[in-house]
């Protein structure tokens, strides 16, 4: 009987349940549903923070599975912020509107109302009229359909266009990172329908929602474990069978796999509008934990901070992409938050929030020449030196092989 892939790698059940562990653990200690020893804008950290471990898994199934180091996506991861946060920004200004009108003598037309939402939200750009990528604002259930369906559609496209000219290696990272840059500058433009450089905020209050920023906080935290535990999960299923077989086979030796008949392209671009869709829910479930977006989150240095993560972590292993994640967002936290003392030197004092980059860049460059494998690769370490345990399993890639058992005889 062939075992599932989860039986084939008991490390999948070990992260889920360190996961639960983890959320389990900080919903008792929150100040929202427990004793209070862990603050709300902590909590907040935890989340984002597991949001970016999820957009890490995305990274490393596109960079350390397939072998494309992909420069932009924190484009895609960007735009599941904005998409999400278009429909809060328009229903939150909605009530805003509606309860200021409906103080007035004559009842307000629909009209009316649309115009005075669409002044509220881009006054500030010198407008009143709604864009048209705005037409599914007033609509939770588009909008979070647009979550995926933009993100993955520029995926795709980008992805045709550039798989199809067989374009590979650093030639393929330079293009990504184009994208991501074209993006970017769009976005900066007044005229771009997103506010321009003011961005999107107040993301972190919830439409028609009364509950504390407490209780809030942690429905996003249980929201985002969920989210990087079902991301996993999936990751996981696609790396097990023939599919991770053959992208991994790519990520070796492309030419090899051509030639024994496989559709290069047509792999490599299910996996890069794959990993867009995951980390665009990831941005999705990131920027109202923090309240705001603009264009700067999505330049291209913030990919590049994803692909040293992912190799720090140890890439080609999932839990190698959650470990450098979670580390280098939490310490990058603790660093520029001012909660890292100062070093006095005499003539010079070290402040950490100003040294935190180059902090960053010696741990890539050290990690690179000296521990390739990344963080991951201290598990690997620990479960190589275990005696393997096989109780009579088979000895060949067969099912009904020869067993253990019938060698001994």
């Amino acid at each position: 009987m062939q075992r599932s892939f989860i039986a084939k790698n008991p490390s999948i059940l070990i992260f889920l349940a360190l996961l639960a562990l983890f959320t389990l653990g900080v919903t008792v200690l929150s100040e929202g549903f427990g004793i209070g020893v862990i603050s709300t804008s902590f909590v907040k950290t935890l989340g984002k923070t597991l949001c970016l471990c999820l957009i890490a898994v995305a990274m490393d199934l596109i960079w350390g599975f397939t072998g494309i180091l992909s420069l932009g996506h924190f484009a895609f991861f960007g735009l599941g912020g904005y998409m999400i946060g278009m429909w809060l920004m328009y229903e939150r200004t909605r009530m805003i509107v509606v309860d200021s009108l409906s103080q007035s003598e004559i009842p307000a037309t629909q009209s009316e109302i649309v115009d005075a939402i669409g002044n509220q939200i881009f006054g500030v750009v010198g407008s009143s009229e709604f864009p048209l990528i705005w037409v599914f604002a007033d609509s939770l259930f588009l909008q979070l359909l647009m979550v995926v369906l933009v993100p993955g559609l520029l995926a795709l496209v980008f992805g045709w266009l550039a798989f199809r000219s067989r374009v590979t290696g650093v030639y393929l990272s330079i293009l990504t990172q184009a994208m991501t840059l074209a993006l970017a500058l769009y976005l900066f433009q007044n005229d771009s329908g997103l506010r321009g450089n003011n961005g999107l905020s107040g993301l972190q209050n919830l439409p028609g929602v009364t509950a504390s920023q407490d209780a809030v906080s942690m429905w996003f935290l249980w929201a985002s474990a969920f989210a990087l535990g079902a991301g996993y999960l999936l990751a996981a299923w696609v790396v097990s069978g023939k599919f991770g077989s053959v992208i991994k086979g790519i990520r070796d030796n492309e030419a090899r796999v051509r030639f024994l008949g496989y559709s290069v392209e047509a792999y490599k671009l299910t996996v890069f509008t794959l990993t867009a869709c995951i980390a665009a829910i990831a941005g999705a479930l990131y920027y109202p934990q923090a309240g705001i977006i603009n264009p700067a989150e999505i330049a291209p240095i913030a990919s590049i901070y994803l692909a040293v993560w992912v190799a720090i972590g140890g890439r080609g292993r999932l839990y190698g992409a959650v470990i450098g994640a979670a580390l280098v967002s939490l310490l990058s936290s603790w660093f520029t938050g001012g909660q890292a003392p100062d070093i006095p030197l005499g003539v010079y004092t070290i402040k950490w929030v100003d040294w935190w980059l180059v902090l960053l860049g010696l741990s890539f460059v050290l990690v690179t020449l000296f521990a390739p494998k990344g963080m991951g690769g201290l598990i690997d370490l620990w479960t190589d030196r275990r005696s393997p345990d096989r109780h009579g399993a088979d000895l060949g890639p067969d099912a009904g092989a020869l067993r253990e058992q019938e060698a001994e005889q």
